[in-house]
């Protein structure tokens, strides 16, 4: 598609709109686009005004900032306040609230606390204030998983012992299974993360057509990708079948990539995970194998954590299960806001709410 010129894209925009309007006619339908980065794409480009009312798009848990638990914000904070540890993290984390306090205050306070562009700078760090335990906060799913594994690799192969990583890592398959099996969020199709799915491949999604008759399409995120995948769900749903989909084979291919997933299954080994909204679901996340515990920050600095608090009324979980729309949350817009968020959905620049409240003109404007 990017040898398009502007001319092919519009007419080709134009007929999956069309062709879109004709096949979704006569039912509603929800469609759950499962990836952050898909959500601010649909809203940026306006995708949501050109789809025909009846056909919902609501966000999924891919938002990794999102999904992340309050209890692991509280344990990043309080690895903070201790004088010799000095913890790195990638910008969206900073305004993320935990229980009582959130990393931007206390970096505003006087914790060490810094911000990184990947994990191989976290063990710059390690490398350069040897009196410091330099924690790095490892927050993502499979597309980020393979660089914090990769920084654990070197920090083994070069003797660094002060470089830790605190993992929240998770696998989005297994959400998705969490999702259906709940039998509360009522989707009929899947749009598909690009990025992980370039990782893991497609056949970690072949449940979804076949213990669940749920179409699945992974999809690319330029927004004619998305109104191509769009089409193609619905192109399954008018016939009544499904099946598991790549629009996105430019870029993922059918069988992943198979360095990343070695380094993965290397370093981590597949346990259960607590998600924001979600709850403990069993074997999606990733956990330091034996081989590498000594830079497993839980296991080699002692921490007491407070004991964890939602924030009151904040509806972030019920939005990252497609239960709710965030203009439908009392605190959306009001109390919750980007310069002042009560929920994780609202800091990240991923977040369903962020989203909506920075690009929401249009059919559901609050």
């Amino acid at each position: 598609m990017l040898s398009m010129t502007n001319e092919e894209v519009k007419k080709a925009a134009a007929f999956f709109t069309r062709e879109i309007e004709k096949l979704a006619s006569g039912r509603s339908l929800r469609l759950m686009e499962v990836c952050g980065t898909h959500t601010v794409s649909i809203f940026k480009s306006g995708i949501r005004q050109l789809l025909p009312e009846n056909v919902e798009l609501v966000s999924g848990p891919g938002c990794p900032v999102c999904v992340t638990p309050n209890e692991y914000l509280d344990t990043a904070i309080a690895y903070s306040r201790k004088s010799d540890v000095m913890i790195t993290t990638f910008g969206d984390m900073l305004k993320v609230p935990g229980s009582s306090s959130t990393l931007a205050k206390e970096k505003a306070q006087g914790s060490d606390i810094r911000i990184v562009y990947s994990s191989l700078e976290a063990l710059e760090f390690a490398a350069k204030n040897p009196d410091k335990k330099v924690i790095f906060l490892a927050v993502g799913f499979e597309t980020t998983a393979p660089t914090a594994a990769a920084a654990i690799l070197m920090a083994d192969e070069t003797h660094l012992t002060n470089f830790y990583v605190l993992s929240a890592h998770k696998l989005v398959p297994p959400a998705l299974r969490a999702l259906l099996a709940s039998g509360k969020s009522h989707v009929d199709g899947f749009l598909l993360p690009g990025h992980v799915s370039a990782i893991i491949g497609l056949q970690p999604y072949d449940f979804l057509s076949k213990e669940y008759h749920i179409p699945g399409v992974v999809a690319g995120f330029e927004p004619l990708d998305i109104l191509q995948a769009v089409y193609m769900l619905l192109l399954q749903i008018h016939d009544q079948t499904a099946r598991l989909e790549n629009q996105y084979s430019r870029i993922v291919p059918k069988e992943g990539n198979p360095s990343a997933c070695r380094i993965l299954s290397q370093v981590y080994q597949q346990s259960d995970a607590v998600w924001r909204g979600l709850g403990k679901i069993p074997n999606s996340g990733m956990s330091i194998r034996e081989k590498y515990q000594a830079f497993d920050a839980l296991l080699n600095i002692p921490i007491i954590v407070e004991e964890t608090k939602e924030a009151s009324q904040c509806q972030c979980g019920k939005v990252l299960r497609g239960l709710l729309q965030p203009s439908n949350c009392l605190l959306f817009g009001k109390a919750c806001r980007p310069e002042h968020p009560i929920g994780s959905c609202m800091v990240s620049v991923e977040g369903t709410c962020a989203a909506w409240y920075k690009y929401g003109a249009g059919r559901w404007q609050v």
